[in-house]
């Protein structure tokens, strides 16, 4: 038997003990006056004097973080929602039962404490308490309390641990629902509606990516996870909502870095009657009022450095490639533009997927500074309209920061028959091996023909805005139960079956 399992068995024992004096050592519900980080908000600031004169009575619950016995008398840390308030405990102010199952108590229990608050005579916020109720038992033990918990593969695939034993974690993801809330409320106060569009679709699109497979097993039909929400999203716009947005799941079967999860969220919004200029306005917008509503400023610090999202920069893709070129050999804004240099230098197939690969390999990491970079080639954008003044380029945009790619938006394409060359374009992309290209999508030509208002539409990247408003280094930080591989059996079942069918000890004196 291995130390874990056995003390796995000495904590299952306990729960008879705790039922031989009263109480129930699961499920019991309890009414309490205050959550720890209320307590700590209404009262860590007041003196002593203060403290006893109000003499304010709470009852509290939260999980057992340290135990300090000292005869007939102790003190216990209480963690509750990411932070921690000590409670003392002393022989004469608890039943004998009560002060009996103080004694049975181990780190990590779940406990309900009522009584007084004080100050210690080091100027500790306490309650003294004067009734204890036991509320869960923890049969697992916490990680040891000067080092917390510290592998990664662990945090990961048991966050629930990783929350009790880094209370720090809880806050990345209480900015998370702040960044979501933030982008909901803005677009709702500019006339968005919010809508949901399927997951499971029989043709994906949207995107460039592979798909996940699945199977209907009524309709006898292969399904595919979406990979983005845009071709449906566009197709309400076609039907006259002219302002939607959702802030969805979707699924990339690609690989997994500290950038790429295969299950992600992003936001996607769509606006009528405008363009990629416009939706640039509206981005820099967002993302100004979403760093104040995370972090309280628009300028936020990420892997030491400073963020301003207050001040977003604008280059088309070949100033961009000229700008922030890293390497020997800048190139001068002429050559950007000259196929033969272009062809000289990358070996893809046609003069914009060559200018794309050099912005990729050679500038895209030096986008520290929020930056929109416009103007992308037609071959890299089949759902972007092109640009009225450079028929090889089109009006679309991507946001950056910390060196990564953040959003993507353009002027939505609105001809059918463009669609429709764009479609089969992508297809000879397929057939030359680019599993990622786009498919032909009738349904979607067909709601473009009823006629599509002008446009502009977007999509940002929940889990990095939430990295960058953390300082988050890994996508796996701000995502709560990450892609893993399979653990295996664990073996905690029977455990649990070998601890019930243990004879029953005989419970511990009362004390």
């Amino acid at each position: 038997m291995s130390l874990e399992q056995e003390q796995f068995e000495q904590r299952f024992a306990r729960i008879r003990e705790i039922e031989a004096l009263g109480f129930r050592p699961y499920g019991q519900r309890f009414e309490f006056t205050h959550t720890v980080p209320q307590v700590l908000a209404d009262y860590a600031a007041k003196t002593a004097e203060e403290i006893d004169a109000a003499h304010p009575e709470v009852r509290v619950a939260g999980r057992v973080l340290t135990i300090r016995r000292m005869g007939k008398a102790g003190f216990m840390h209480l963690q509750g929602a990411g932070e921690k308030l000590q409670v003392y405990i002393k022989k004469d102010a608890l039943t004998e039962s009560e002060f009996a199952l103080y004694k049975l108590l181990d780190l990590g229990d779940v406990i309900g404490v009522e009584g007084y608050l004080f100050r210690t005579r080091t100027g500790e916020l306490s309650v003294h308490v004067e009734k204890l109720t036991f509320l869960s038992k923890n049969l697992m033990g916490l990680p040891e309390k000067f080092h917390g918990l510290e592998d990664v593969e662990i945090r990961y695939r048991q966050r629930y641990l990783d929350l009790i034993a880094n209370p720090e974690v809880q806050t990345v993801f209480r900015t998370r629902a702040k960044v979501v809330g933030s982008l909901r409320r803005q677009l709702e106060e500019r006339g968005f509606i919010e809508v949901e569009t399927p997951m499971m679709q029989s043709l994906y699109g949207g995107a460039a990516a592979r798909p996940f497979v699945t199977h209907h097993n009524t309709l006898d039909i292969d399904l595919f996870l979406r990979i983005a929400p845009e071709l449906y999203l566009k197709r309400l716009i076609s039907g006259g909502m002219e302002r939607v947005f959702e802030i969805n799941r979707s699924f990339r079967n690609e690989g997994v870095s500290t950038r790429h999860n295969p299950e992600f969220t992003m936001l996607e919004f769509y606006q009528s009657y405008t363009d990629y200029r416009g939706m640039m306005h509206l981005t820099c917008e967002l993302l100004k009022q979403l760093a104040i509503d995370a972090t309280g400023s628009p300028v936020v610090e990420f892997q030491g450095q400073q963020l301003d999202f207050g001040s977003v920069r604008r280059y088309s893709v070949r100033e961009a490639v000229v700008e922030f070129w890293q390497g020997p050999d800048k190139p001068t804004p002429e050559q950007v533009r000259d196929a033969a240099w272009l062809a000289s230098k990358s070996g893809k197939a046609t003069p914009g997927e060559q200018l794309m690969d050099l912005f990729e390999r050679h500038s895209e990491q030096a986008l520290i500074q929020p930056t929109i970079i416009y103007e992308y080639p037609v071959e890299v954008s089949p759902l972007a309209k092109q640009n009225a003044d450079d028929p090889t380029m089109t009006d679309r945009f991507e946001v950056f920061a910390a060196g990564m790619e953040i959003g993507n938006a353009y002027t939505e394409l609105n001809d059918p028959n463009e669609q429709r060359r764009r479609f089969e374009s992508q297809l000879a992309m397929r057939e030359r091996g680019d599993d990622e290209a786009h498919q032909m999508d009738e349904d979607f030509l067909r709601a473009l023909c009823y006629g599509m208002p002008p446009t502009g539409g977007e999509g940002l990247g929940v889990d990095r805005l939430v990295m960058l408003m953390t300082n988050s280094k890994s996508i796996r930080d701000v995502i709560l139960f990450p892609q893993l591989r399979p653990e295996g059996e664990i073996g905690i079942a029977q455990w649990l079956r070998e601890a019930t069918d243990k004879p029953v000890a005989t419970p511990a004196p009362q004390v």
